[in-house]
């Protein structure tokens, strides 16, 4: 769904800054996931849980193309 646009976004940005963005984007993602746990006292396994299942999302979304 969204890989032809990540794809651009590589190609426009280069490699090493997409890969920068990428990541930064990716921990942000899990600082929210990790705030939302903590917010509402969800224990450690479900805050894992939480993030393989956003991780396998984005895969298959196309966001990790």
């Amino acid at each position: 769904m969204f890989a032809a646009f990540v794809v651009l976004a590589r190609k426009s940005f280069g490699q090493k800054q997409f890969n920068r963005v990428r990541g930064k984007l990716i921990a942000l993602h899990v600082q929210t996931i990790t705030h939302f746990c903590d917010r509402f006292d969800i224990d450690n396994t479900t805050r894992q849980h939480l993030i393989r299942l956003a991780r396998e999302n984005g895969k298959r979304l196309g966001l990790l193309a």
